[in-house]
C-alpha cells in the first residue's frame, strides 16, 4: 500500500484510511496542576483532523487517547466520548490501539468505535501498534510496521546557541527478516509524530537521550540508518549523521 504523510499535519494516508497517533486528550488539565492556565485545544486537534480527511472513510488511531495514567480527569471524562462522537459523523469506521496511557478507555469511548488491543492491528500488509510493547506475530509478519508513543521530535541549534526541536517523521529498515521471538519480520518501520503538538516531542537525534518501546530499543532494526523527515516532507537525511551528544549539543547545527 502507498503510505503518505500529509505535508505540515503529523497523519498518515493510505488508500481512503487516515492514521494519526497520540493524541493525549487531558493534558491541559496535567499542565494546570503544574501551574500553567491552557484552554483546551481538543477541539482544533479535531479541526486538524476534519481537514486532512478528505476521501477517508476510516481513521485509525495509535493509541494514548486520555493523558492522565493512572486516573482520569474531569476534562478528559468531559471531552473523550464527544470528540469521538463527532469523528463518527466524518468517518465510517474508527478504530482504536490501545496505547499505554489507555487503561479503561471503553469507558469513554462510543460504541461505534472499535478497540483493538496493544498487540495491534492488520490492515492488508501494514501493521499499526501503539509502540510501547510488543505486537502480535500477526502485525509482525506484515511488510510495514507503522507505530507511535515516541513522539519523535529532531532537535537544532542555530547560530546564536538556541535550541529548538521539531516534530519529524522516523523511517527505516529491519535487519533481520526473523528472530527467536517472530518467524517473520516486517521489512520496514515508521514512526509517526504526536497529533496532540502541545506535547513537543522526544529528540531522536540526541545521544544519550532513550528511545521508548521494545522495537526501537531492539537489535532487529537499523536505527542509525532509519531518515528523518520533517512535517514539510524534506529528508534531513540518515539518524546517525544527526547525532547531538547530550553532553554537548552544540556540534551540529542546522543549516
Amino acid at each position: 500500500m502507498n503510505l503518505q504523510p500529509i505535508s505540515g499535519t503529523p497523519a498518515l494516508k493510505f488508500g481512503g484510511t487516515l492514521v494519526i497517533g497520540d493524541l493525549h486528550i487531558g493534558l491541559e488539565s496535567h499542565l494546570l496542576s503544574k501551574g500553567f492556565h491552557i484552554i483546551t485545544r481538543t477541539w482544533d486537534m479535531f479541526n486538524s483532523i476534519a481537514a486532512a480527511s478528505e476521501d477517508c472513510k476510516r481513521l485509525i488511531v495509535l493509541g494514548d487517547i486520555k493523558d492522565s495514567v493512572p486516573g482520569t480527569s474531569k476534562q478528559e471524562y468531559r471531552e473523550i466520548p464527544a470528540f469521538f462522537d463527532r469523528l463518527l459523523e466524518y468517518f465510517d469506521d474508527v478504530d482504536v490501539v490501545r496505547g499505554n496511557h489507555d487503561t479503561n478507555i471503553e469507558e469513554f469511548l462510543p460504541g461505534g468505535v472499535r478497540i483493538r488491543p496493544a498487540s495491534g492491528l492488520k490492515v492488508g500488509d501494514v501493521g499499526f501498534v501503539h509502540g510501547h510493547t510488543w505486537p502480535s506475530a500477526d502485525v509482525m509478519g506484515c511488510e510495514t510496521l507503522v507505530l507511535a508513543h515516541d513522539h519523535p521530535a529532531v532537535m537544532f541549534r542555530d547560530g546564536v546557541g538556541k535550541i529548538t526541536t521539531e516534530p519529524c517523521w522516523l523511517r527505516g529498515r529491519f535487519v533481520l527478516t526473523e528472530n527467536e521471538r517472530f518467524d517473520r519480520l516486517p521489512s520496514e518501520f515508521i514512526v509517526v509524530p504526536a497529533f496532540n503538538r502541545m506535547l513537543g516531542g522526544s529528540p531522536v537525534n540526541v545521544r544519550g537521550e532513550p528511545l521508548l518501546g521494545p522495537i526501537l530499543n531492539s537489535d532487529i532494526i537499523d536505527l542509525e540508518g532509519a531518515r528523518v523527515y520533517l512535517l514539510d516532507g524534506m529528508d534531513l537525511g540518515r539518524r546517525g549523521d544527526l547525532i547531538l551528544d547530550g553532553r554537548d549539543r552544540s556540534r551540529w547545527k542546522r543549516k
